[in-house]
């Protein structure tokens, strides 16, 4: 089973830079998308639900705001995309889909810089979410997503400069600390080396020197590691701001 996930900073942005065609190509059993910014009513069918996708979304109450979908081959048992309780969420940010073997938690944080209020509300998300996925301790999990923070200095092309910026406060590293205690960091796991990354900021052209911040991952639980036959990044993939990530799960039991 081949998963990835990308924010694509717009859907329907995304789509006119060649999505569709991206995603034929490729051709993959799941797509976790972040940052849709659209409702399936505002795009065209093939764009809505690709051919050969199951599809769900998850909407934020502020049209052109946020946002995340989930394109699936198989059928979920169930989804659900209010886990983190009545109105702390209702910026679209996350979707959970029940499979037979394992849950697949699509989740798109917040970005802290606005100002101290977004940053509060980014690091409660943090806590709130984190409390949710530990019920869940006894089950398979993937969690994918843009998590909107470096964890390591490895993690981006600058840390000494950025020390200061949400994306790299001590606070945020010390949540994914706590977070990775009882889920893996998949590309990590197969690749120790530095110069990986998943965004590049668009103002400063830093895509073509390569000065960006790995902040998109793939996590899962221990007990599915085994597996988790790759883990990858994508950067020559256009299209967003941030580019495709992705794991490969072998059959459960193999």
């Amino acid at each position: 089973m081949r998963i990835l996930s990308w924010n694509v900073n717009g859907i329907r942005s995304a789509a006119d830079k060649g999505f569709l065609g991206w995603l034929l190509r490729e051709s993959p059993d799941i797509v976790c998308l972040q940052e849709t910014k659209a409702r399936p009513e505002q795009l065209q069918q093939d764009l809505a639900a690709p051919q050969g996708y199951l599809t769900y979304w998850n909407n934020p109450e502020r049209k052109g705001y946020a946002g995340v979908a989930v394109l699936t081959r198989g059928k979920p048992v169930s989804v659900k995309k209010d886990f983190l309780s009545g109105s702390f969420d209702p910026e679209g940010r996350a979707l959970v889909l029940y499979f037979k073997d394992f849950v697949l938690i699509n989740v798109y944080f917040p970005n802290g810089r606005m100002g101290p209020d977004r940053l509060k509300y980014k690091l409660d998300f943090y806590e709130r979410f984190l409390k949710s996925v530990r019920r869940m301790k006894d089950r398979n999990v993937v969690v994918c997503g843009d998590f909107n923070t470096a964890h390591k200095e490895i993690d981006l092309a600058r840390p000494g400069d950025n020390e200061m910026f949400s994306g790299f406060l001590p606070a945020e590293r010390e949540w994914m600390d706590r977070f990775s205690r009882g889920y893996v960091d998949t590309f990590r796991h197969f690749n120790k080396e530095g110069g990986h990354y998943t965004w590049w900021d668009y103002k400063n052209r830093a895509r073509g020197s390569n000065m960006g911040w790995r902040i998109d991952y793939f996590f899962v639980t221990k007990g599915l590691l085994p597996r988790v036959k790759t883990a990858f990044i994508m950067p020559d993939v256009q299209g967003s701001d941030h580019c495709p990530i992705g794991i490969e799960l072998s059959a459960k039991g193999t």
